[in-house]
């Protein structure tokens, strides 16, 4: 089959390649892909910026997110057969979407929304799924609550929004004027243009930020926060407390305490609590979305769709920040 892979971190482009089809193990399915999305995770992989905690292996097909049909099944496989439609966002270490089959287990992947088309399923797991994870779990977002969501125009933004508003919280948002419309669509009730204002002194005494953004923006944030409110970041740094989690070595989490020391402390001073997320992928909570998605609670929000050989041209535009919504790349 052919792939994008690359075969070392890089600040370059993937590779297509002719690669073997994936082995489909007893709990997996195999799915030929119809489109897959691109995230900023593909991007910091391939660069090596995850690899303390992510240490790939060479040659690596790259790309999280899928929507595409299922054409063989593992022997203990239950929920799925040959012929259904499915979506998932794959778990990592068993990422490779950039391709024409992708084998992967059946507890990571859900039927796909009846209401959406491959490309738009496509666009939906990963910033779905960690939109659900900060606010639903993490945050457990209330009605009647602040929650201010960083680059509202960015794929969890787009439906991060769509999210807090369907819990019932007030929603504060950044981006460009030209996508003040979008967002007020999705159901932002506090626009924020980050060229010409600063949130800063806009916002005050809210109960949860969604950081996606630099250390300056997180400082910043810590300041908009009333106190016991929480500031959960989905680009770091990680904490000591998420190293825990992922049952990282020892050393692992002494570097990840001194990376995150600065903001903890911060955040302690005025009672905020501090936390690192690095979304699971998840075929139940996946099950949940469709739900949302079929109620018309929550639509896909997609910029482009590129061929499947322009895969490279599509990461680029992802990685110059201009995408307003999900970047797709259709494969079959």
């Amino acid at each position: 089959m052919k792939a994008f892979l690359i075969n070392n971190y890089t600040k370059d482009g993937l590779q297509l390649a002719d690669v073997p089809a994936p082995k489909v193990g007893d709990n997996d399915v195999l799915v030929e892909v119809n489109s897959a999305s691109i995230n900023l995770l593909d991007s910091k992989i391939k660069k090596g910026e995850f690899k303390l905690f992510l240490p790939y292996q060479f040659p690596l097909i790259l790309g999280h997110d899928v929507a595409g049909i299922i054409t063989q099944v593992g022997k203990n496989v239950k929920k799925f057969k040959i012929g259904d439609e499915i979506y998932s966002r794959v778990s990592d270490f068993h990422i490779g979407t950039f391709a024409e089959f992708i084998s992967i287990n059946e507890k990571d992947v859900a039927l796909k929304p009846k209401n959406l088309t491959m490309e738009e399923s496509a666009s939906i797991p990963l910033v779905a799924l960690t939109a659900w994870q900060a606010l639903v779990e993490k945050a457990n977002l209330k009605k009647g609550q602040k929650v201010f969501i960083q680059a509202g125009s960015g794929g969890v933004g787009t439906v991060a929004i769509q999210f807090a508003k369907h819990l019932g919280a007030t929603v504060a948002t950044t981006a460009s004027e030209k996508s003040f419309k979008l967002l007020k669509n999705l159901g932002a009730d506090i626009l924020i243009d980050y060229k010409t204002q600063d949130f800063e002194t806009m916002l005050k005494d809210y109960d949860v930020v969604l950081n996606s953004q630099d250390n300056k923006t997180l400082q910043k944030s810590i300041n908009i926060l009333k106190p016991n409110g929480q500031v959960i970041s989905i680009s770091g740094p990680p904490t000591p407390d998420f190293a825990k989690e992922i049952g990282l070595p020892w050393y692992l989490k002494i570097v990840m305490s001194l990376l995150s020391f600065s903001i903890r402390g911060k955040a302690k001073k005025r009672n905020i609590d501090y936390s690192f997320l690095f979304m699971k992928a998840s075929g139940n909570q996946l099950e949940k979305i469709t739900k949302l998605i079929e109620a018309d609670i929550i639509k896909p929000v997609i910029d482009k769709i590129f061929p499947f050989e322009q895969t490279n041209e599509a990461l680029e535009y992802v990685e110059s920040g201009h995408a307003k919504g999900k970047i797709v790349i259709k494969i079959k």
